[in-house]
């Protein structure tokens, strides 16, 4: 059976095919029964304070829900008050489309990353932003990997936070002196230390997604966005990496696990998944972490989208909301743990804008050469959906599929 990450994307797959088809962005009265809003028709403030409520299937609240409190709070005439709820992204589309055919929708903002987005444009849920609503955001201000994130969205949704998520290896430095400068140093050093190194199944893993699609560019693969016909080097490495992996974790959680208990001695990691779990102390603060030379970020976001069926007045709230989310003060909060390193979406903040408890956590969790990497490595999208089934299903079928840890 094919992984639920699997099964959205091919969601997202038809999508992106369907706009293709028609030359345009998804249609904007796809199977949903929710009212398609008319922006003439959203006023520039509602008419009394609203109640939200709000849905998270990304563990985005982390990041969002100090920006979010705030507004509340000096914007009592804008939002009343707020609900929070949290699913697993599979459930979103399911919850989303029945109050849309129940003429009743009570979800009124979703926090999702890639795979929820996906679901929700392929049965035309979300409420279109872009064009409709642009002189409501005004142009913001993306850094430009951030922008390129955005554009998946297809106009359907805000891209809020983004982070260039790696590849990067973590380690523990009692075992080895230093990270792996190349694919081929980690391929010797597996070779030398059988199942020592592990990586997760790339379908339900971040940091196993993004060592997947960054091989390509590490090993100067004929098309890194070409996974079926671009990929010869990616996939003979992988392969050849294969004969000293034990077995391939079901996420990254069980990878972080087995490296604080010596399970393992170097896993994938990203920049977020090195600093968020030493500062929860789930591992050690001593493993280390380390970049290939001359290495391709794969980045990724988390993003805002509006079902459709939302009232006017509760709409013109959520504009309000989502604009000063985007403004550098807020963003500023992205920061957090660490979870999403560094976080802001837009251009022009720092850390020293972030609440103090960010600023002590990155000062004593995170390393200087990520800012450093950041700065000086290049930053690729991730895969279109439907190249990313292609290699994860390729992935499962030539490589781990009989090596899968049960979790």
């Amino acid at each position: 059976m094919a992984s639920t990450t699997v099964r959205i994307l091919r969601s997202l797959a038809a999508a992106a095919l369907l706009a293709a088809a028609f030359g345009c962005s998804a249609p904007d009265d796809g199977s949903s029964d929710g009212k398609t809003t008319d922006s003439s028709e959203v006023p520039a403030k509602p008419g009394k304070p609203v109640s939200v409520n709000i849905l998270d299937v990304a563990g985005n609240l982390q990041l969002t829900q100090g920006m979010i409190d705030e507004f509340v709070q000096e914007h009592p005439d804008v939002i009343r008050s707020v609900d929070y709820d949290k699913a697993p992204a599979p459930d979103l589309a399911g919850k989303i489309k029945a109050q849309q055919q129940a003429g009743k929708v009570q979800i009124h903002l979703v926090l999702t990353g890639t795979d929820g987005l996906a679901a929700g444009i392929d049965q035309g849920l979300w409420t279109r932003m872009s064009p409709d609503f642009d002189d409501r955001l005004g142009k913001i201000p993306y850094l430009p990997p951030a922008a390129a994130m955005a554009e998946l969205a297809q106009g359907q949704g805000t891209a809020l936070v983004y982070y260039p998520s790696g590849p990067l290896t973590e380690y523990n430095p009692e075992k080895l002196d230093a990270a792996p400068a190349s694919p081929q140093a980690l391929l010797d050093w597996a070779k030398a230390h059988p199942k020592r190194f592990q990586y997760a199944d790339p379908a339900n893993s971040g940091p196993g997604r993004t060592f997947l699609m960054g091989l390509p560019y590490l090993l100067g693969d004929s098309d890194p966005k070409d996974p079926e016909n671009g990929w010869d080097k990616t996939w003979a490495y992988l392969k050849e990496l294969d004969k000293y992996v034990g077995v391939y974790a079901s996420g990254t959680a069980e990878t972080m696990k087995n490296l604080a208990t010596g399970a393992v001695d170097m896993i994938t990691t990203t920049t977020g998944w090195y600093i968020n779990p030493r500062a929860l102390q789930t591992v050690p603060k001593e493993m280390a972490v380390g970049a290939f030379d001359d290495m391709t970020w794969v980045t990724d976001a988390q993003y805002a989208v509006i079902p459709k069926g939302v009232d006017n007045d509760t709409m013109a709230a959520l504009l309000e909301l989502i604009t000063w989310m985007l403004t550098p003060e807020q963003q500023a909060k992205a920061y957090d743990d660490g979870y999403f390193y560094p976080g802001p979406a837009v251009e022009g903040v720092t850390l020293d804008m972030a609440p103090q408890k960010s600023q002590d956590v990155v000062e004593e969790y995170g390393v200087p050469d990520f800012d450093t990497w950041i700065e000086k490595f290049p930053k690729e999208p991730s895969l279109p959906a439907e190249k990313q089934v292609l290699a994860f299903e390729k992935w499962n079928r030539e490589i781990g599929g009989g090596k899968k840890s049960a979790g």
